[in-house]
């Protein structure tokens, strides 16, 4: 990506397939005047729409959770249906940065074995700790709002954090260099400080307004939204110390680790 050049003009209909693209296996159409669809996306601009992007894939896990849970499925049978649904719709794209990212962070000593660590494909103990342990909670905590909030109230909150936290994601990305100058995150561009501003404005309204749909306090719900955002702050703040950036992995950690704080704490009492 040529930096030298200004952010693409934006176009709110190309810049939402674009994401769909980028963070799902969805069948997306091709606009007429789109140019090729495989193309690396402009992170600079498109992310502005990653809060819709990620509402409509979250359609996805939220139509499962629905329809096994009015056939009287278990809630955490349920729960985790929805779950495998979707990591199919994304190909457990946030899934595999979350335990490169804990393998690296957990296994390495020196920014440079870290980040080696991160781009082995393989996934190691820290990894694997990671993926039982937020697939694990996460079932759980959709089973708890199903058994005491009811089914209107946990679809809600299944595709408010599908919004949210992919937009929280992108923190890093904004907020930090790359950690390598050559890894993907380097090569589709930084968003910029108003892409995030956006990005995070408008999955924030979207949120928070389904969480209220949803029967949900409004100190709750600006609660479950505020406790995931500090959660990137936090892992922003960890990724500079650890490899001395950011990456992909990062961003993708941080979406799953901030989708769990936030229905932590929906789910409390």
């Amino acid at each position: 990506m040529d930096e030298t050049k200004g952010p693409a003009h934006f176009q709110p209909l190309g810049a939402l397939l674009q994401c769909l693209r980028f963070y799902s296996r969805l069948p997306v159409p091709v606009l007429p005047d789109e140019g090729d669809p495989h193309r690396l996306p402009d992170f600079r601009v498109i992310p502005r729409m990653i809060g819709p992007a990620g509402l409509i894939i979250g359609l996805v896990p939220a139509l499962v959770l629905v329809t096994f849970a009015a056939l009287g499925l278990n809630p955490l049978a349920t729960a985790f249906l929805a779950l495998g649904a979707s990591m199919l719709a994304t190909g457990a794209f946030h899934e595999d940065g979350l335990a490169d990212m804990a393998d690296g962070f957990g296994g390495g000593a020196t920014h440079a074995r870290r980040l080696e660590i991160m781009t082995d494909s393989r996934i190691g103990t820290f990894g694997g700790v990671a993926l039982v342990v937020s697939t694990g909670l996460r079932a759980a905590l959709l089973a708890a709002l199903l058994q005491n909030d009811g089914l209107a109230a946990t679809a809600a909150a299944l595709l408010a954090f599908n919004a949210w936290s992919r937009a929280v994601g992108l923190m890093p990305l904004a907020l930090l260099r790359p950690a390598k100058p050559d890894g993907k995150s380097a090569a589709v561009g930084e968003p910029t400080r108003e892409t995030l501003v956006i990005a995070l404005a408008l999955a924030g309204a979207i949120a928070l307004t389904l969480l209220l749909w949803g029967g949900f306090s409004l100190g709750r719900g600006v609660l479950s939204l505020l406790v995931g955002l500090a959660i990137a702050v936090g892992i922003n703040a960890w990724s500079q110390k650890m490899i001395g950036g950011q990456t992909g992995d990062v961003a993708g950690g941080i979406t799953l680790l901030s989708e769990m704080a936030g229905l932590i704490i929906l789910s409390l009492d």
